[in-house]
């Protein structure tokens, strides 16, 4: 089955550019588009859709609140799709309050098509889209949205290991499986096994919901623990 997509842009030219390139691929199918957040929550509920591709600035319903009822479950219903949110300039603060709101990553609307269709199979299979680095260069520009440590409990924390609550600070500081593992003088596949842990016993979708996590609870800073 290919992967399903809705497009999201009060841009109707944007979108049609968007169709051209995901219809030219025999994996992945253009299932509904919608015009505002508000569209696209209604569509959601008579449509399967495995991949949102969000815009931010919309009329009526903007792309970020759009995306937390989607993550929250409240729209999606049972088989909740992932959201990639669509920015105009990258590190937009729109996009860090996309990523805190449940997105699995954010693109630029000039990405090449090559990297949208990458960004799209990468976040049906499970994984985030926004690079480590990247990751850890949005948050430290807008470190200064997030709560303080005292506004946000996390009491899944006390669940992990040493060794996980370890993982998951390194993840936060931007490194990948490849530089924990390096660092941590372990294989990257344990790596890999520790990130899945942290994941789900914090009840995240991908790593960058787990840097958020991270950084809202006060487990790092911005330029460093």
């Amino acid at each position: 089955m290919p992967i399903r997509v809705m497009l999201v842009d009060d841009q109707a030219l944007l979108r049609t550019g968007f169709r051209m390139v995901l219809s030219a691929q025999p994996d992945i199918a253009v299932v509904a588009e919608a015009g505002d957040g508000v569209e696209a929550l209604e569509q959601l509920r008579a449509t399967a859709v495995d991949v949102v591709l969000m815009d931010v600035r919309m009329p009526r319903l903007d792309g970020v609140e759009a995306t937390r009822r989607i993550c929250q479950g409240g729209e999606g219903g049972p088989g909740t799709p992932r959201v990639l949110i669509l920015t105009t300039f990258d590190l937009d603060e729109y996009a860090f309050s996309g990523l805190q709101a449940g997105a699995s990553g954010f693109l630029l609307k000039d990405v090449p098509p090559d990297e949208l269709l990458a960004a799209i199979r990468a976040v049906h299979s499970g994984d985030a889209v926004v690079a480590p680095t990247t990751t850890r260069r949005l948050l430290n520009r807008f470190v200064t949205l997030l709560p303080g440590p005292q506004e946000r409990r996390t009491p899944e924390l006390d669940l992990l290991t040493d060794r996980e609550r370890e993982v998951l600070l390194l993840i936060a500081q931007g490194l990948s499986n490849a530089e924990i593992a390096a660092r941590l003088v372990v294989s990257e596949a344990t790596v890999k096994t520790h990130v899945g842990r942290v994941l789900n016993k914090l009840h995240l979708r991908d790593r960058v919901q787990a840097v958020v996590l991270a950084y809202e609870a006060g487990l790092v800073r911005a330029g460093g623990q």
